[in-house]
């Protein structure tokens, strides 16, 4: 079953963040009950794969001012039917900053969150399943501001709330500087 691998580090995750425990419970029903999960084409909504980037030394995150959505948020998007959803984090890593070289902090899953996307053209409104990994960018901190975004920004993990009060952001600031 190629949803499996997800299903096992949900599980993981759920061990490790009981506190998430409702959002985890969605998150694998809808995995369990939609065998397309991974395809923008699933309507009512799709796994998405992000990433919690950070630099070298772990102090800033990498924040994209996300052209659709008109906010500061971490790199991410579609699995476009990639079921390894690490490997469609970053991937996204790669064509939203342009970054060189970087890694996954661990193959644990960092956060995930379950968010609306509004309506936008024929595309209905639906859900984002977001699963997030942390990564490491591990040479030049340079980037490249891609076509989806307004801008980047290397941002002092801490200081988080002067670009965005989204409550995953928060959580997931919180969780890197207790990691």
């Amino acid at each position: 079953m190629h949803r499996r691998p997800l299903l096992e580090l949900l599980v993981d995750y759920r061990m490790r963040c009981p506190e998430e425990a409702e959002a985890i419970h969605q998150l694998i029903v809808f995995v369990n009950n939609n065998p397309d999960c991974f395809e923008r084409t699933l309507l009512i909504g799709h796994v998405t794969g992000s990433a919690w980037v950070v630099n070298q030394a772990g102090t800033h995150t990498l924040l994209t001012h996300h052209k659709k959505l008109n906010k500061w948020l971490q790199l991410g998007g579609h699995a476009d039917g990639e079921t390894d959803i690490l490997k469609a984090a970053l991937l996204e890593v790669e064509e939203e900053s342009g970054l060189a070289e970087f890694e996954a902090v661990s193959p644990a899953i960092f956060d995930i969150d379950i968010h609306p996307i509004p309506a936008r053209g024929d595309e209905p409104e639906h859900l984002h399943y977001d699963v997030r990994f942390a990564v490491r960018a591990i040479g030049s901190d340079d980037y490249i501001v891609s076509d989806e975004s307004h801008d980047l920004s290397w941002v002092e993990t801490s200081r988080i709330s002067e670009y965005t009060q989204e409550e995953s952001m928060l959580r997931m600031s919180k969780k890197w500087l207790s990691y």
